[in-house]
């Protein structure tokens, strides 16, 4: 009898042990949990991609770039954070995260008269454009982490106009479906919305498969075929996640339900691996989610 209890007593202490065991900042707790395909930081590149938000990086001559503004009432200071090809000259993806306290309108948006896309202070001079290749391209300068995103001081608006964070987009593409879908991203997240909802955003053009690039101008610059949106929701229900494709053409379109496809199936049309630092099990129920049930959950059936 005083075996059984000793086990008993034994097993009870290991439990407690292993539960607590193994946590991380974004809540996910509890004990280990293998992610086999995580980010680990390696020399040059930044702590921050361990984030939610970061797809898996590439590397090679791509470089990985993260901007600071302090948040107002919070420890946050990441801005966003980009990977540029050094060799395409090109942003392949930019991420941040969108809650309550950096959703503050305490700016106005950017404005200069000599200078409106600035140069990018930490891209490397040998990756960068000696010119804005933009300019007089036909193609506006398409964000991707949106200036109306970032409105909570003048350092971060300013910072989502360096090239580094622009991708050439048609301007009945930008000014349409895809400032449609920015629209519905700051409704999902608001300055009221609760302290425990943070929204994980990835999106860019895409730059890598020749089928997908619509052309690529004299002076180099590559204009995407397709644009992508990538989505994580941690709110108190747990996690959800959605995925946002676009053919690059003028559309104005304001039913964003046509667009939508899981994780897995906007991974596998992009060859990225977004949401790589979610513990495994997590990461493959929720980018797995069939479509409909996508749709349903973030309110986009219709």
């Amino acid at each position: 009898m005083k075996n059984i209890r000793f086990d008993i007593l034994s097993l009870f202490a290991l439990v407690l042990l292993l539960s607590a065991c193994g946590s991380d900042d974004d809540g996910l707790g509890g004990a280990a949990v293998p992610n086999l395909n995580k980010n680990v930081p390696t020399a040059g590149m930044p702590k921050e991609v361990t984030r939610l938000e970061f797809p898996k990086v590439k590397g090679g001559t791509s470089v990985v770039l993260v901007h600071h503004a302090n948040v107002p009432n919070s420890q946050e200071s990441v801005n966003y954070a980009l990977e540029w090809d050094g060799e395409k000259k090109a942003n392949r993806w930019t991420c941040y995260q969108m809650y309550a306290s950096n959703r503050v309108s305490n700016t106005s948006r950017y404005e200069s008269d000599d200078n409106q896309y600035p140069q990018d202070p930490d891209l490397p001079q040998a990756y960068r454009w000696e010119t804005d290749p933009f300019r007089r391209s036909g193609y506006d300068h398409g964000h991707l982490c949106p200036s109306a995103d970032r409105l909570y001081s003048f350092e971060a608006n300013y910072q989502t106009f360096f090239l580094t964070n622009m991708s050439p987009q048609l301007n009945a593409f930008n000014a349409g479906v895809w400032e449609n879908m920015e629209s519905q991203l700051r409704k999902w997240i608001t300055a009221n919305s609760s302290r425990n909802d943070t929204l994980y955003v990835c999106k860019g053009g895409t730059i890598d498969k020749a089928d997908q690039v619509l052309t690529t101008l004299a002076n180099g610059l590559i204009v995407p075929k397709y644009f992508f949106c990538a989505l994580l929701m941690k709110n108190s229900g747990g996690y959800k996640a959605l995925g946002f494709w676009f053919e690059h053409k003028a559309n104005r379109d304001e039913n964003l339900g046509s667009y939508v496809v899981n994780i897995d199936q906007l991974e596998s049309l992009t060859g990225l691996d977004f949401f790589c630092n979610l513990p495994d099990e997590t990461e493959n129920h929720v980018e797995s989610l069939p479509v409909d049930n996508v749709k349903r959950a973030w309110g986009l059936e219709k």
